[in-house]
């Protein structure tokens, strides 16, 4: 049997009567097995809470976007599309058209809102929006000369609009053309064929039409604003990013998913680990008490320890001894912590234990349980534990066998 394990066990956890040694043992065991467990839990909320925004911003995000860096379009390039597509990552490539537009309604009534124009053909970003249809159908075709128009619930709410009403458009060059010719601005007529339902995660409503009704309308011709690429892992998109950098080269601005909704996922990574630093408040607490416990364990053990010196115990085995016992604590608390953690957010994840109060895009607090987080939570605690045991360590090895005696 190792012995310093066996000391070490054997002056933490005494049978012989319950001491106040023992009861901040105890506490301290008690306050890391609840830090942890906290930790784990609202880790992977975050992480959930995470998942269920990205996956929602995936429905209109695409893996990559790229377009030009100084210009606001782009010619048209089949021979550019093929060098994309012929990366092994990328399933899909589709051009898109996209500008600020004015709707002009009889009413007297106009707004600014985002317009789109996608092809009908990419089923891979188009089935994404089919989703996601409210009322009417998923058309853009030109019928009765009117080509099809795509608006969200909001807009419908907003002016009472439905399937079949015409809207007209009013482009930023058309009204610039007016200004300079002395003319009346020409707006662009469409039809409302379908509503989609998104919710308001970020601000603004685009109006989606076909991508060469949106050439017409922003008088591009045979220029595009970008291309959206679907890729075969979304967490990929990083890794590709560089690879098309190097094929592209500096003309072209190449963004990721992440990068499309920035400041939003930034806000969110730093709210989970701000939120892992301030419970870590928990776990520093219960390290405190590990210092004070084992600092009176060295106290009342003075004796003990100068007996095994003069036995031949060296004070780098007495300084193991006690360092050990820290590590045990540590080694407790993770593993009930972990355990408690563990199975309280896969009980949430399976049950809904937890409903949310107000209304949102899911009903219950999501779970995602990562194991890099786990693994950040259970290495921080225990080098916290380690670095506890120190101080009443070196105290320990320090002592001097003769005055130990004297003490006594």
């Amino acid at each position: 049997m190792n012995v310093i394990q066996f000391i070490s066990r054997r002056y933490l956890f005494s049978k012989k009567h319950i001491s106040l040694i023992s009861v901040l043992t105890t506490i301290s065991i008690a306050g890391i097995t609840v830090g942890t467990a906290l930790l784990i839990i609202i880790l992977s909320v975050f992480n959930g809470f995470f998942d269920v925004i990205r996956g929602y911003l995936l429905s209109f995000d695409p893996d990559i976007r790229i377009e030009m860096a100084d210009e606001p379009g782009m010619l048209f390039n089949p021979d550019l599309m093929a060098q994309i597509q012929n990366h092994p990552e990328v399933v899909a490539i589709t051009p898109y058209v996209e500008g600020k537009a004015m709707l002009v309604f009889q009413n007297g009534r106009n707004e600014v809102l985002g317009i789109r124009g996608v092809d009908s053909g990419a089923e891979s970003f188009i089935g994404r929006l089919r989703e996601n249809m409210g009322s009417g159908n998923f058309d853009l075709t030109v019928q009765n000369n009117r080509p099809g128009v795509i608006v969200s619930e909001t807009l419908v709410n907003r002016y009472r609009l439905n399937p079949g009403d015409e809207i007209a458009m009013l482009s930023p060059t058309g009204m610039r053309r007016a200004l300079t010719q002395f003319s009346a601005p020409r707006a662009s007529r469409f039809e409302v064929r379908g509503t989609y339902n998104m919710h308001q995660i970020v601000e603004g409503d685009v109006v989606y039409v076909d991508m060469a009704a949106a050439q017409r309308l922003f008088n591009m011709r045979n220029e595009i604003t970008g291309f959206d690429i679907q890729l075969t892992d979304t967490d990929r998109a990083e890794r590709v990013k560089t690879d098309l950098e190097e094929i592209l080269g500096p003309d072209f601005r190449i963004e990721t998913w992440y990068d499309l909704q920035k400041p939003l996922y930034d806000v969110m990574y730093l709210e989970k680990w701000g939120s892992y630093f301030i419970l870590m408040i928990i776990v520093i607490v219960a390290v405190l008490n590990i210092i004070g416990s084992l600092t009176m364990i060295v106290i009342q053990k003075k004796r003990d320890i100068g007996i095994l010196i003069s036995m031949g115990m060296t004070p780098k085995k007495i300084k193991k001894i006690f360092q050990s016992q820290g590590v045990q604590i540590g080694l407790i608390g993770c593993g009930l912590g972990g355990l408690l953690g563990i199975g309280l957010s896969l009980a949430q994840k399976e049950f809904s234990l937890f409903k949310l109060s107000s209304s949102f895009i899911i009903d219950a607090y999501p779970v995602a349980i990562q194991f890099s987080d786990i693994a950040i939570i259970l290495s921080g605690t225990m080098v916290l534990c380690l670095l506890a045991s120190w101080y009443p360590a070196l105290r320990a090895a320090s002592i001097e066998p003769a005055d130990a005696v004297r003490d006594e």
